[in-house]
């Protein structure tokens, strides 16, 4: 048996299936960069409140209108506005992509956005 020095163990893809069913192949230190990101990060308008978990935030896409920004939510594919005050700037992205936390879409929490990092990535 041949042990592998870590960094070329490193770039392997791991698998994330969103509620849409689809897969999406991101690598495995993309995912725990994320997971600690999404660990210690807190709302930009209420910095006491966390942003929830892996289980709330993830990548997302985004669209552009009359100036605002919408993201994509991966239950639904729908794109939510992202309220100004939920943009974060103090902190930046772990892998430059944007990041979403909201909850699943439900009667009690239409649209609701907890925290939104905008990626370097055009």
């Amino acid at each position: 048996m041949i042990a592998l020095p870590l960094p070329l163990i490193t770039g392997v893809e791991a698998d994330e299936v969103g509620q849409d069913g689809a897969h999406r192949h991101y690598p495995l230190q993309d995912q725990l960069l994320r997971g600690k990101f999404y660990s210690s990060w807190c709302m930009p308008d209420n910095p006491v409140l966390s942003c929830c978990n892996n289980a709330d935030c993830y990548p997302t896409e985004v669209r552009y209108v009359d100036g605002r920004v919408y993201a994509r939510r991966r239950e639904d594919g729908g794109y939510i506005l992202i309220p100004f005050q939920k943009v974060e700037r103090n902190r930046d992205n772990p892998d430059g992509r944007n990041h979403l936390c909201a909850p699943p879409p439900s009667a009690s929490l239409v649209d609701t956005v907890y925290c939104f990092a905008l990626g370097g990535a055009t």
